[in-house]
């Protein structure tokens, strides 16, 4: 009833408008009398002209009132701005924002689905990551405190493997809290000149009897016999090298190689390159092999370990020095990744 009783009023002081107007006009024409055919004529037109700027203006009126309150009500524009432009600028201004507040919510919309679904999905990767573990660790507690605890080989076996298990729930809520503490900006670098070189080289050497395992090469391009100096935090730095070449053994061809390269970006800058032959990754996986538990293989095998956070941490490393990290790979040719560091004076 409330629209239905505003359009009767607009249409009621409409018609009295033109009413009125219409009727002075006539009065006039009937005050000069003479040729009644040309009075007529400039009668019509007169009433034509009126009519068309009374119910030009009532309508934009009538429009723009109605728009106005809708949109005071989603706060888009102070009220007293409105009220100091001319009636079409303020229409137009009014049509052009609300199109905008459509298209910005449609986004946000959009974005908030996304963001649920990214959500749901990295809830069901950290409670299958925490799960795997501590059911492990569970099931080797209760046969051994349902008797096998007695047999000495039972006991030792399923104890060290309860131990894994436990290392391994450590393992990925201090990679989390790690992720966390670098998103939050409580994880702070301590910057520092090194050879990037040597590190590289440190972490070939922590990782030699792992790569040993499927017979991989670790190996620089060429041999770096200057050191080349940069400008990072030196322990994160080398983490950083370490998940990716651990990454690169993970997916790697067996009697496969990791090559890591050093070269000028630009006059300030060294990329840093670690590639290798293994498996390589599908190109429409590419854009989220950064994002936590994120895992290729879709059957869920953990038989390869790890957190499922180590790129994730890469990511936020780089991105914590103010430097950015690429990816390039082919299915069975294999993968490279790179990051860029602040070469020292």
């Amino acid at each position: 009833m409330p629209n239905i009783k505003k359009t009767y009023k607009f249409a009621v002081k409409t018609a009295w408008y033109i009413t009125f107007s219409t009727t002075i006009l006539l009065s006039v024409f009937l005050f000069f009398k003479g040729n009644l055919s040309v009075y007529v004529i400039l009668y019509a037109l007169g009433c034509y002209a009126i009519s068309f700027f009374i119910i030009q203006y009532r309508a934009e009126r009538f429009i723009y009132n109605r728009v106005k309150k809708i949109y005071d009500d989603l706060t888009l524009l102070e009220a007293t701005s409105l009220t100091k432009r001319p009636i079409m600028t303020d229409m137009a201004a009014l049509t052009k924002e609300i199109d905008k507040y459509a298209r910005d919510k449609k986004l946000e919309i959009e974005s908030l689905k996304i963001i649920e679904e990214y959500r749901k999905e990295f809830i069901g990767n950290v409670s299958h990551e925490l799960k795997t573990p501590l059911f492990t660790v569970q099931g080797y507690l209760l046969t051994l405190t349902d008797g096998a605890i007695n047999d000495e080989n039972i006991r030792e076996k399923y104890l060290e493997r309860a131990n894994k298990g436990v290392e391994r729930l450590i393992y990925i809520v201090k990679d989390l809290d790690m992720i966390t503490r670098l998103e939050v900006g409580e994880l702070r670098l301590t910057i520092s000149t090194f050879d990037i070189v040597e590190v590289i080289k440190n972490v070939f050497d922590l990782l030699e009897m792992k790569a040993a395992k499927k017979k991989i090469t670790l190996t620089f391009d060429v041999d770096y016999k200057e050191p080349i100096l940069v400008n990072a935090d030196m322990e994160r730095i080398q983490q950083v090298l370490t998940n990716l070449v651990v990454n690169s053994i993970k997916y790697g061809r067996e009697k496969g190689t990791t090559e890591i390269s050093i070269e000028n970006l630009i006059k300030n800058k060294v990329i840093v390159r670690v590639t290798d032959n293994g498996e390589g990754i599908l190109e429409g996986n590419l854009p989220r092999v950064f994002e936590r538990f994120y895992r290729i293989d879709k059957s869920g095998s953990r038989k390869e370990g790890g957190s499922g956070l180590g790129l994730s941490i890469v990511k936020h490393i780089i991105e914590a020095h103010d430097e950015k990290i690429y990816i390039e790979s082919e299915l069975g040719v294999g993968s490279e990744f790179s990051f860029s560091l602040e070469k020292a004076e």
